[in-house]
């Protein structure tokens, strides 16, 4: 018989980024704990909200299957009362014991026969400890006669097997079939059943699907704005977060005094999203509106009580922002330039003012003209303003306005204003030459002096934010066509980027992964060469006679790792022989310079043909090592495009 589960953890408020790994944790851990203990089922689904995590399972076996066990006794040869001592272990007689054979010889056996455990008890035993491996970047304790751990305090357990409750306890907490509703629109008992769950969950306000959820705040704000002529500025990550901490989400609609318009968008923006987690509005030409929407965790604001509470604190922070504006600006930025000897960038690595002078001349390194040493210069001095210490998503930005706002010239602001990008894969590469020139440099020297002092990211730790910095730098080179060739890179640093590269063009840019592979053995430090490199390969790997060759180029690097040659003398024409062997070489030369996508068609057969009718390893000494030397000539000469023995091909190579 089978029947479905269903598991809630309910939890004081989890944070929201944390919530959607654990769900996928929680899904992985019970269909594991299914398939181990073979009472089948299914995971229909995992839902949650800041309060609860759900699980709820499908076509659970109410017991597992009767198994038998083959038990070896003692050996045959050992005699009955051997038997007999065997058979009293196994709770029966000698005549009821079998025989097995063995390459050891002849065994007394037995065939035990185990029933099936109760799914209610295997859950018992072991869903405690399942839902405690949950990993979470933090956790803690909150029962002081426990020693169990969670992200947040455990408050109750909904455990169901059918319409039995799955009995155990956890952290103190017995499981039952109560659950608890909203804090404030629900009731703080609710007893439930699997069939009705979700919809007694919101009787009691409590949206349990996130996909609901989303689409009440989106069809929310749909509404507030409909005739107005207004519309919402699109920001899925803050819905990401509105979504996980509601667990019954209501959008209203605010609005602020029309004269902070005089402050520059960004900060107004940041202030809205960062601080306060309202959606910014626009009007139909892409203007900020004097307008907010919130997102209240309830049903309704019928006195506007929760609207004139939100407009409040906006005015407060608002006004606060614009003191520091107004007060940043009296001391302008180069002249913030000693303040950043105290400003620490890493205790190992000195000041943001040391920072700013390695970035300054590795911008002219690179070849960065004067607005973009100008933007080098200046580009951290908004670290010692008090609008971004108040608001540090506005670091760079802040500074990129302030650069403006003092005179300097448009192209030194916008690279200010740019110099952190990419902040994610999804965000855009600075759009100007100088911004890229500078954040480039800014992410390098940051990763270079990491490196020094030995401060690779290990496991999960990445404090500085090296993957990210490094993943910057190679979308900056390949998309912004950045001449670079890693300077000052240690054995770690290398190593660190050869993997970021790779990352780079197989799961970013969609590239096979033996095609990278391939083409970084041949080089990687020119990322813009690498790109072409791994362009053409693509190109011609469909074309027939594409994986006939690398399988060849695989031999060839077979037979000279073999044959221990590494380097190669002259090529003796006189000693090669007519045929195959001199065909190739006419081929080789014939086509030297030429693209590699105009040589395969013709080289190909050639090369067939020579393994095919030449013997490599000649009994003779030096037609042998001229042999290997014309091998070696055809595969250092396509090494420079890939290592073709890195595709994986379904060409099977012939044995040397």
């Amino acid at each position: 018989m089978s029947l479905p589960f269903l598991l809630e953890i309910g939890t004081e408020e989890i944070p929201d980024w944390m919530i959607p790994p654990a769900i996928s944790q929680l899904r992985d851990l019970i269909q594991d704990l299914l398939d181990r203990t073979k009472v089948s089922g299914t995971i229909a689904a995992v839902d949650a909200t800041p309060r609860r995590l759900v699980l709820r399972a499908e076509g659970v076996l109410e017991r597992q299957a009767d198994s038998e066990e083959l038990v070896l006794g003692p050996p045959k040869s050992a005699g009955q009362g051997a038997a007999a001592g065997f058979a009293k272990k196994m709770g029966t007689t000698a005549d009821q014991l079998g025989s097995e054979t063995t390459p050891r010889g002849d065994y007394f056996s037995f065939r035990k026969h185990l029933k099936g455990q109760a799914a209610s008890d295997i859950f018992a035993s072991e869903l405690p400890q399942l839902i405690l491996k949950l990993h979470f970047p933090k956790t803690m304790y909150w029962n002081g006669k426990g020693s169990e751990k969670f992200i947040r305090p455990i408050r109750w357990v909904v455990a169901l097997l059918g319409d039995a409750v799955a009995p155990f306890e956890l952290a103190g907490i017995p499981s039952g079939n109560t659950t608890q509703g909203h804090r404030l629109l629900g009731k703080s008992a609710v007893p439930v059943n699997i069939a009705d769950f979700e919809q007694q969950l919101e009787s009691n306000g409590v949206i349990l699907s996130a996909a609901r959820r989303r689409d009440k705040i989106e069809r929310g704000i749909a509404s507030l704005l409909e005739g107005k002529g207004l519309r919402v500025r699109p920001d899925p990550a803050l819905l990401e977060t509105l979504v996980y901490i509601t667990e019954f989400p209501t959008p209203i609609l605010g609005g602020f005094d029309s004269q902070f318009l005089e402050l520059p968008s960004e900060v107004l923006v940041t202030v809205m999203r960062h601080h306060q987690k309202y959606f910014s509005v626009e009007d139909a030409h892409g203007n900020l509106a004097p307008n907010f929407i919130a997102v209240m965790n309830t049903d309704s604001d019928p006195e506007g009580l929760v609207r004139h509470g939100n407009e409040g604190v906006l005015r407060a922070r608002f006004n606060d922002a614009r003191f520091f504006w107004q007060q940043d600006q009296k001391k302008r930025l180069e002249d913030r330039l000693p303040d950043l000897k105290n400003v620490t960038f890493q205790a190992k690595l000195g000041s943001y003012f040391e920072k700013t002078e390695r970035v300054v001349a590795l911008v002219k390194q690179l070849g960065g003209g004067q607005n973009s040493q100008r933007a080098a210069l200046l580009a951290k001095c908004d670290l010692t303003t008090d609008m971004v210490k108040e608001f540090t998503d506005l670091q760079g930005i802040v500074g990129g306005l302030y650069a403006k706002a003092q005179g300097e010239t448009e192209e030194a602001s916008r690279a200010i204003y740019e110099h952190y990008r990419p902040l994610s894969m999804e965000d855009a590469i600075p759009a100007s030459e100088s911004g890229r020139i500078v954040s480039l440099a800014d992410k390098w020297d940051t990763l270079t002096e990491c490196f020094k002092v030995g401060m690779a990211p290990t496991g999960s730790r990445d404090p500085f934010g090296l993957r990210r910095a490094a993943q910057g730098v190679v979308r900056i080179v390949v998309e912004g066509h950045v001449p670079f060739d890693f300077p000052g890179m240690n054995d770690a640093l290398r190593e660190f980027m050869r993997d970021r590269v790779e990352y780079y063009f197989r799961d970013v840019r969609g590239f096979a992964y033996d095609e990278v592979r391939a083409c970084i053995a041949a080089g990687w430090s020119d990322l813009i060469d690498l790109q072409s490199r791994l362009e053409r390969v693509q190109s011609i790997r469909a074309t027939p006679d594409f994986e006939p060759i690398a399988a060849s180029f695989k031999r060839i690097k077979n037979i000279l790792q073999q044959a221990q040659f590494t380097e190669s003398a002259e090529l003796r024409e006189n000693l090669l022989e007519p045929g195959p062997e001199l065909d190739l070489h006419a081929e080789i030369r014939r086509g030297k310079g030429q693209p590699l996508e105009s040589r395969i068609a013709a080289l190909r057969p050639k090369v067939d043909l020579f393994f095919d009718k030449v013997l490599v390893n000649a009994p003779d000494e030096a037609v042998r090592r001229n042999r290997l030397t014309l091998l070696h000539n055809l595969l250092t000469e396509f090494s420079e495009i890939a290592d073709f023995s890195e595709i994986v091909t379904e060409t099977k190579e012939p044995k040397n």
